[in-house]
């Protein structure tokens, strides 16, 4: 190739060059919008779980307040329903008003200051966890039982009551 075909391509390095630096600008760019939109929702669905955990903690307290106020004056099932109330209520309004990062950092804290306790609160809140789990697993279990027995129940009395020489039908184990 002579000098003379070289300047008439069409696409030259400079141009070319450019046009990729372009491109990679724009995508750069691009992806940087998309990770401060995911880093915001992220962040608003963080403080709204916050929010939820802080009114929960607050509830609870409130409870508790108020079963501390129907005891005897004095009892000391009193006064300690009444700490734990106010220690709640104190732990709602960290919640409340701590960013996520900060809540991360005291977290971190404690299990490197009290690794003891802050397992123990782990095998707690995972024992509470599954608990929970399994009623609400034996709740269903139950419900579904009962609504099959309702139907067969209501196939039974169908059968009986439209035709009087109709046997029940037997039941059939799931």
């Amino acid at each position: 190739m002579n000098n003379e075909q070289t300047s008439k391509t069409p696409f030259s390095q400079k141009g070319t060059d450019q046009t990729t630096s372009s491109v990679a600008a724009d995508l750069k760019q691009a992806a940087s919008k998309k990770y401060d939109e995911a880093v915001t929702e992220v962040r608003a669905k963080a403080d709204g779980a916050k929010s939820n955990v802080a009114g929960e903690v607050k509830d609870f307290s409130d409870v508790l307040r108020r079963a501390s106020d129907e005891l005897r004056d004095g009892s000391a099932q009193e006064r300690t329903l009444g700490q734990i109330s106010s220690s709640l209520a104190d732990v709602s309004d960290q919640i409340r008003d701590k960013d996520l990062g900060e809540m991360v950092q005291m977290a971190s804290k404690v299990a490197r200051d009290n690794p003891i306790l802050f397992l123990s609160g782990a095998a707690l809140l995972g024992f509470a966890a599954s608990r929970f789990a399994k009623a609400s697993r034996d709740h269903t279990q139950a419900t579904a039982n009962h609504r099959q027995a309702d139907k067969t129940a209501q196939e039974n009395s169908y059968v009986s009551e439209g035709n009087p020489n109709a046997q029940p039908m037997p039941s059939v184990p799931s």
